[in-house]
């Protein structure tokens, strides 16, 4: 899957749907702590009523529904 596939904009798209009749806007964009990426919080204001999603950057650029996995402490042998 290339970058173009996991953009913000798309996985937006596919999760929300958005239509000429749905309004969505990012309501929440931070950075999370020690340098894990960003995260916004995107709002659809559907018939139905609100439905908000966490859209999560990872180390490749990507953007996808879950956060990436934190680093682990890690030994090595020679």
């Amino acid at each position: 899957m290339n970058t173009a596939e996991k953009s913000l904009r798309v996985l937006v798209e596919k999760w929300l749907a958005p239509t000429m009749a749905t309004r969505f806007r990012v309501t929440r964009f931070a950075r999370r702590h020690l340098n894990q990426g960003r995260y916004v919080r995107v709002e659809a204001v559907k018939p139905e009523g609100p439905v908000a999603i966490f859209f999560f950057q990872h180390h490749d650029g990507t953007w996808c529904v879950f956060p990436p996995e934190a680093k682990r402490l890690a030994m090595r042998t020679c």
